[in-house]
């Protein structure tokens, strides 16, 4: 099994490459898990058609009991791939990490990964504080690799930095480990240079390049990833030249 944790400041674009990715992974007939670690909990709606799955936290709140079964809490989107969400407390009140523990819990509770069998999990997380509940797919092993979302601006780069400081304090433990950088684009002078001289100084690789692309803005005005809308695109060929790249590193056929 795959698990991949996908990190990066807030509205640096995590959601939108781990679903795309997401759903690259289930176009080359791969079984998916993709959860949404953000309070915002829209991570996955991209896989649904923009109707969002009802958060874990939100089911507690809603019902003041834990959920007894997987389908209420979880929706399969585009492909097959099962969404999940974690959600967060009532803004204000609460700890949102907390939020990631109690679900994980959960999922252990309910058997999720021997009942639906997944070939790769991919966690969506918010990555401006990697402290607590958010650094739980990093932490407690439920990730294998990180990837990191960024662009060359001087913000995202600073939260890349934090997250590759909080990987490298758990490393002798066996948990999981920066695979690499998904540059998304934002058409900073010398954006490449700037991200791959951050890159070079922490020996780590670019492993996407992705472009200011349009179609990815309006494939998602219609709920879907490029994969779904258009997989010939030449956008859709970095996800899934990416997806390609990481399956066969985990030694799976594609």
């Amino acid at each position: 099994m795959l698990k991949i944790a996908v990190y990066g400041k807030g509205g640096i674009g995590k959601s939108t490459t781990t679903s795309n990715l997401a759903a690259a992974f289930a176009k080359l007939g791969k079984k998916v898990i993709q959860i949404g670690c953000d309070p915002k909990a829209d991570s996955t709606m991209n896989l649904l058609k923009g109707k969002p799955v009802s958060p874990v936290m939100h089911y507690y709140r809603d019902h003041d009991k834990e959920p007894e079964r997987l389908d209420e809490i979880a929706k399969e989107g585009y492909g097959g791939v099962l969404c999940i969400e974690t959600g967060g407390p009532t803004p204000g009140l609460g700890c949102a990490g907390r939020g990631i523990i109690t679900t994980f819990t959960l999922l252990e509770d309910l058997e999720l990964y021997e009942t639906f069998k997944p070939d790769v999990v991919l966690y969506d997380v918010l990555g401006d504080v990697v402290c607590g509940g958010f650094a739980a797919p990093i932490r407690e092993g439920y990730a294998e690799k990180v990837l990191i979302v960024t662009s060359g601006e001087k913000m995202a780069l600073y939260a890349a930095g934090n997250i590759c400081s909080a990987v490298k304090n758990f490393e002798d433990r066996g948990y999981a480990r920066v695979r690499g950088l998904i540059l998304n684009r934002r058409n900073v002078d010398n954006e490449y240079e700037k991200v791959k001289a951050f890159a070079d100084e922490r020996g780590l690789e670019i492993v996407a390049d992705i472009p200011r692309c349009q179609d990815i803005n309006d494939f998602e005005d219609r709920g879907m990833t490029v994969i779904e809308g258009n997989p010939d695109l030449p956008i859709s060929r970095i996800y899934l030249d990416l997806a390609e790249k990481l399956l066969k590193e985990d030694g799976q056929e594609v």
